[in-house]
């Protein structure tokens, strides 16, 4: 369409072209041709070859001649760069430069939530969606950030939205001064993706895993409305669905824009489900994560923004940063190293760092990691050229192609190398003077008759200067500009002050000048010593050899593993062994486990030789722990509680496999959770259900084969009671509301059903088009087809019968009441639905709908025979989910196998994986806790906890790894403590939010 209008615009213009008058001339034509040739320098035409005295011929703007020998045409200009090297210039494959800011419009205190969309015309429903907007039709020069691109060396940028989930077009842009305006090579380029919301006030999503279904259903939609045009055609077009439609029909790039390693992988999985070729924009920690990334098999661009060091002067500092944080600032300037040993494609950006003048600085502590030159040229020309779908026009020096090209005193990255023009598209644009201005060194010279030494010091970039005669130290300065040096010098000893300007000549300075009278005198100085070594960049070094790539452990903080746990055989002697099934507690028997599964149960077995022997002699042995209700391991959010129903969002999307209280937890003996969507809305997220593999990836700590769960809620958080001013005009807002929108809700999925019945007794009849999938009401089906089951957040008697009664009159039961503070009450009829009660022990009187609770509700639902489960819904809890099992032996006098089932068995069979874990049985996953006494004494210590066999936590190798990490903790504080470069307080460190169910800040805006 936008080509239609240009061309109708040009039509308009050439039919006018007559009537317009001739402008009168104000200077005289120039018809001299752009003819530049470049000879005797080094050329590296790209990263593997290098030309030596070669010549470039340029002419408008292109290379039309390059190599050894070729004769220089009569009319152009001759350049001589003999000693002189000559590179393609830069290629930055991820930029915002000139984009306008992401602005989120203020919103007064109080004021409602925005539900609904704030554009006027045929777009999506929902505002982080802006796959319509064109980045060129935005962009502002910005001179300053143009010039600091050139000044490192690059010529083309490639100018990338930056607001919303699902982004508009992008730009590649030569990097002309603006005053012409810009210049596109391509003013519509690609399609983009992140995790930011942008600048919408829309309420959805307000979590991570919001994002991520809101991208999930957004491509399920534009495939749907694409086949729907072709099949029907369209009634309205969808603008947002017709611009992602041509980025896909036109095979354009399509980049990502993720946060952490871990925002790749979950990138990833979109990747996998919608089969999209995408290119990563990472922040530059992938080394964290090497093999998942290789495994990609994906371009990614990389930045060299280093994470900033920490002011640490302060003692109580040092308490304050986390070895994780010490290990990533120490160790971020590998991670080109490590991609390009793994063989991984990348682009390098200078996106990300606060100083564009430390670009090159970087690279070369990259380098030190053995990154070679040609990895980084690499990077920083071919690669983003082909990725960005210009390799045919830049990238590398070869006729045909543009001018694009950066000239240095010498051989790139060496001690003193600069870049003294950056040529893009043939126009000259000057960065560093085009001589050897280093003058550092001893001179001798006299101003008229007077003989003076002096010496130069400091640096290239900042001179200094001392004078000396007879003896006498005077003072002066140095300063040099466009090749001059300009120098001054108080003799006091004459009363006379010198104001001289001088070139540099082969044996030293050469000029004039004159006294304060304004009388003019000459002035010629010898070099009789040279002192030009080259200082090391601040803080940085210079290249050296290679150093060793960093030890990466898993995850890379406290507590991390430097090789994953493997699957081991052993056989335990003479344990006390908790089997939590009818057997009871078995005492002095022994318990074989191979390959990840427990073989055999019994007195006196034999095991295999050369199988690992554990003495249980006075130790006892328990299946792992299940937490049946946990907020752990999530990232941005366990709520997503912008709309009453959302079902289509996954808590499987954002597992947190580094968050510290996998490990806690597994001290404590849980070796399976459930992480669930929080309590903000009726029928919220779905769960996921994850064994406690500590350093595992995101997918790897799921726990395979696991039915799915889903999050229902009641009471007064669903109905944002206690919420705030603003939270005043979502459905619904009272207990009846609650109820009447989950009955709507699956009386829309059983529509929903029957439309998708209909379409297929059509026989999927030719002209129509299948309905709609809605990952929503999708979930919803699972739970009427009785595949997911339902988990609900409950306290009052009187909401869990109706919400049975409406289950039961809807075709559906609910599998959990979780919390169910009131469950005593109606233990009966819980036993009747067939729910499990999954409680606290002991929480009561922290808000209205929990007076009526008593620390004896779970024995006297257990005496009624409800399945009945201890759970955390708390990070600190679940570390101690033994001893809140206890209390149930403390209040209500149950039997100790039976208080230890409420966290073993009993949780197993609520969330139906009875069949795997939760007792010790043969044939079961050799998911088992040893501990020092009797499991729910608060006298118990946990001293090996093993998942599927693989020994997880080890109360010696803690121990070890205290001593060690402390050590190394010192030794990185040291080493940040001696760096140069600039520091931040320790106050801006990340901090780890723990999350609870009514939890509505996530960090998801801000991350």
């Amino acid at each position: 369409m936008r080509k239609f209008y240009l061309l109708f615009a040009i039509l308009l213009w050439l039919g006018g072209i007559h009537a317009q008058q001739r402008q009168p001339k104000v200077n005289l034509s120039d018809s001299r041709p752009d003819i530049k040739v470049f000879t005797h320098a080094m050329v590296q035409v790209d990263p593997t070859f290098v030309l030596e005295n070669a010549t470039i011929v340029v002419r408008e703007g292109k290379i039309t001649a390059i190599g050894t020998g070729i004769s220089i045409p009569e009319d152009a200009v001759e350049i001589d760069l003999s000693g002189k090297w000559i590179y393609p210039a830069f290629i930055d494959a991820w930029s915002h430069l000139g984009v306008p800011k992401v602005k989120r419009a203020p919103r007064p205190p109080g004021s409602p939530s925005q539900f609904l969309s704030s554009r006027k015309g045929p777009y999506h429903w929902n505002d982080a969606v802006n796959t319509h907007e064109v980045i060129s039709e935005q962009w502002k020069a910005d001179p300053n950030a143009i010039k600091n691109h050139r000044a490192q060396g690059f010529a083309v940028v490639h100018v990338a939205p930056n607001d919303g989930i699902l982004r508009g077009s992008g730009g590649i842009l030569p990097l002309h001064d603006p005053a012409d305006g810009p210049k596109w090579i391509n003013d519509q380029l690609g399609g983009y993706f992140s995790f930011r919301k942008g600048s919408s006030n829309q309420s959805y999503p307000s979590s991570l895993m919001g994002a991520i279904a809101l991208i999930r259903q957004f491509l399920l939609d534009v495939d749907h409305y694409r086949r729907a045009s072709k099949e029907n055609g369209i009634a309205a077009a969808n603008l947002s669905f017709e611009a992602f439609l041509s980025v896909r029909n036109q095979n354009e790039p399509l980049f990502f824009e993720t946060g952490s390693y871990l925002d790749v992988l979950r990138a990833s999985q979109i990747s996998k489900e919608f089969s999209l070729p995408l290119i990563y924009v990472t922040k530059g920690d992938s080394y964290r994560r090497i093999e998942e990334i290789q495994q990609l098999q994906s371009q990614l661009v990389v930045p060299v923004a280093y994470p900033q060091g920490y002011e640490l002067s302060e003692t109580a500092d040092t308490r304050n940063v986390s070895l994780g944080q010490l290990r990533a600032w120490d160790q971020a300037p590998a991670n080109l190293a490590f991609l390009a040993q793994a063989g991984v494609p990348f682009s390098i950006t200078m996106h990300g760092l606060k100083k564009p003048g430390q670009f090159m600085a970087h690279l070369k502590q990259a380098m030190a990691f053995g990154l070679t030159e040609e990895q980084v040229l690499a990077g920083l020309t071919t690669t983003p050229a082909k990725l960005l779908g210009i390799d045919d026009q830049t990238g590398s020096l070869e006729q045909g192609k543009m001018a694009n090209f950066f000239i240095t005193n010498e051989k790139l990255f060496r001690p003193g190398a600069k870049i003294h023009e950056v040529y893009v598209q043939g126009v000259a644009y000057p960065v560093a003077p085009d001589v050897d201005q280093d003058a550092r060194g001893r001179y001798e010279g006299k101003i008229n008759s007077l003989t003076y030494r002096f010496e130069i010091g400091g640096s290239p970039g900042k001179p200094n200067i001392s004078w000396y005669r007879s003896g006498d130290t005077l003072k002066g300065s140095i300063v040099i500009k466009d090749n001059i040096f300009v120098l001054t010098v108080n003799d006091t000893a004459n009363d006379q002050t010198y104001y001289l300007t001088a070139l540099k000549t082969d044996k030293g300075l050469r000029g004039s000048g004159e006294n304060a009278q304004g009388i003019r005198v000459s002035f010629l100085a010898t070099q009789t010593q040279q002192n030009n070594s080259q200082e090391e960049d601040p803080g940085l070094g210079k290249v050296r050899d290679n150093n060793p790539l960093p030890t990466v452990h898993f995850p890379n903080k406290a507590y991390g593993w430097e090789a994953l746990p493997e699957t081991d055989d052993y056989l335990i002697h003479d344990a006390n062994v908790w089997t939590c099934t009818e057997d009871g507690l078995k005492i002095g028997i022994d318990v074989l486990v191979k390959d990840g599964k427990i073989a055999e149960v019994g007195p006196n077995l034999q095991a295999p030789d050369g199988i690992r022997h554990i003495d249980g002699k006075g130790l006892h042995l328990t299946p792992g722990i299940i937490d049946e209700h946990s907020h752990i391991a999530i990232s941005r959010g366990v709520n997503e509680g912008t709309h009453s129903v959302t079902a289509e969002v996954r808590i499987g999307d954002v597992i947190n496999p580094e968050d510290i209280n996998i490990y806690r937890q597994l001290a404590g003996g849980v070796t399976t959770s459930q992480l669930l969507h929080g309590s903000a809305n009726p029928i919220g997220g779905q769960s996921a259900i994850i064994k406690l593999r500590w350093g595992q990836t995101p997918e790897g700590m799921k726990f395979e084969g696991a039915p799915g769960f889903i999050k229902f809620a009641l009471g007064e958080n669903v109905k944002q009671s206690n919420w705030g001013g603003q939270y005043k005009t979502r459905y619904p807002k009272t207990r009846m509301g609650v109820e009447q929108m989950i009955q709507d809700a699956f009386r829309e999925a059983k529509d929903y059903r029957r439309a998708w019945e209909a379409w297929e007794k059509s026989g999927k009849k030719a002209g129509t088009t299948a309905p709609r999938r809605d990952l929503q009401l999708d979930a919803l089906l699972e739970i009427l087809d009785g595949v997911r089951h339902i988990t609900c957040h409950s306290y009052v008697q009187s909401e869990i019968t109706m919400l049975m009664r409406l289950a039961e009159s809807e075709g559906f039961r609910i599998n959990t009441f979780t919390h169910i503070l009131e469950g005593y009450k109606i233990a009966d009829k819980l036993a009747a639905h067939g729910a499990t009660g999954s409680t606290f022990s002991d929480w009561w009187a922290y808000k209205l709908e929990v007076m009526d609770a008593i620390p004896y509700n779970s024995a006297l639902m257990h005496e009624q025979g409800v399945n009945v489960c201890v759970n955390s819904d708390d990070a600190e809890m679940g570390r101690r989910l033994n001893q809140e099992a206890a209390k149930a032996i403390r209040y209500g006098g149950v039997s100790e196998e039976a208080a230890l089932r409420m966290v073993t068995l009993n949780p197993a069979k609520a969330l139906k994986i009875d069949h795997r874990v939760g007792s010790i049985e043969v044939g079961k996953d050799a998911d088992l806790v040893l501990w020092t006494d009797e499991p729910l004494s608060v006298n118990a210590r946990v001293l090996y906890t093993w998942i599927d066999g693989k020994l997880y936590f080890d109360h010696e190798v803690d121990e070890k790894m205290r001593e060690d990490h402390q050590k190394e903790k010192a030794r990185l504080i040291q080493k940040m403590r001696s760096s140069k470069g600039g520091k931040s307080p320790v106050g801006d460190r990340s901090h780890q939010h723990s999350y609870h169910c009514d939890d509505l800040d996530g960090g998801y805006l801000d991350y």
